[in-house]
């Protein structure tokens, strides 16, 4: 079965939208070779956790639950009493790294603090994985980084739940777990190093080389790639996205604009390029009517070429842009 997109004047409700998705690709139809994606309309603390469960896959061992803190001022990033139940279920600790942007999480005790701000030292321990420095993890595609710099307490898990917020983005176009595994897991000097696709470091003068955008997003991917690989092969990780407060605007901006498409849903998968890839294909697929408005969001996407990353992700081998969709309400 080929990769499912949907472009019959769906979305219009969205439990026509399930009731599609269940008939066109039910767990007994499976093709064993595309990779699964799961998904719940549900957006609340059991809608998670049900969707994580689905996969099939438990979280052991000491967990990182990769998350954004969100840059204060911003309201639309994973809110804690929406991912409390999923991450005192894994026993996970919330884990990010510094920015490489001057903001209120550049450093670690800013970071900190932002993060107790918002509630995070709420439900679970916080960890600032490059507030001790960083190590360098191999890549598999040298076309623009030769290396990906991850904070060295990412030594300390043996799992991660990469739990992104899927949404625009100024510079990628989209966020979702493809970025939030590639910038979110660099360090400070690694999201330099990943913006300027390979040039440099240097988190004064890496602003100055972020021209190249194809460049840019080859980065992100090989990035992620590394990180997958990191977890043992990608069998000790897994991946979801939460579709809702879609803005155009990443929860690195702490004055995102408004939503103008409503929320649809929260999406899981082992496979990243084929979640990320299910998850634009419903932000395409919606028809736009008053008070639900895709437009701006995929004009962001399309001016930054952002659907690059998932046809790059998927030629370097990292995934399948091609899946199975399960309704699983």
């Amino acid at each position: 079965m080929r990769r499912i997109k949907y472009v019959l004047g769906l979305i219009v409700a969205l439990p026509l939208f399930a009731s599609c998705v269940n008939k066109s690709a039910s767990v007994q139809e499976a093709e064993p070779s595309l990779p699964q994606v799961y998904m719940t309309t549900d957006i609340s603390p059991e809608g998670l956790v049900r969707v994580y469960e689905a996969l099939g896959v438990e979280a052991t061992g000491r967990v990182a639950v990769k998350i954004s803190t969100g840059e204060p001022g911003g309201k639309n990033f994973l809110q804690p009493a929406l991912i409390k139940d999923l991450v005192q279920q894994v026993n996970g600790t919330i884990v990010e790294c510094n920015t490489a942007y001057k903001g209120r999480r550049n450093t670690t005790e800013a970071h900190l603090e932002a993060a107790r701000e918002h509630g995070f030292f709420d439900i679970a321990h916080v960890d600032i994985m490059d507030a001790e420095g960083d190590f360098v993890i191999p890549v598999q595609d040298t076309t623009h980084i030769k290396y990906n710099r991850v904070g060295t307490h990412l030594k300390n898990y043996d799992f991660m739940i990469n739990l992104a917020h899927f949404k625009g983005h100024a510079m990628g176009g989209f966020g979702g777990v493809l970025k939030n595994q590639s910038i979110g897991v660099a360090s400070s000097a690694g999201k330099a190093y990943i913006h300027s696709a390979g040039y440099t470091e240097d988190l004064n003068e890496f602003w100055n080389h972020v021209g190249d955008q194809i460049g840019f997003l080859e980065s992100m991917a090989a990035a992620a790639q590394s990180v997958h690989e990191y977890f043992d092969g990608g069998k000790k990780i897994l991946y979801i996205n939460v579709m809702n407060n879609l803005s155009v605007d990443c929860d690195c901006d702490a004055h995102p604009d408004a939503p103008l498409l409503k929320d649809i849903g929260i999406l899981a998968s082992t496979d990243p390029v084929a979640l990320d890839q299910a998850c634009l294909d419903l932000v395409f697929a919606v028809e736009p009517t008053e008070g639900n408005d895709n437009q701006p969001l995929l004009e962001r996407i399309k001016s930054r070429h952002g659907t690059h990353i998932v046809d790059y992700a998927e030629k370097i081998g990292l995934g399948s842009k091609k899946y199975e969709l399960h309704n699983i309400d």
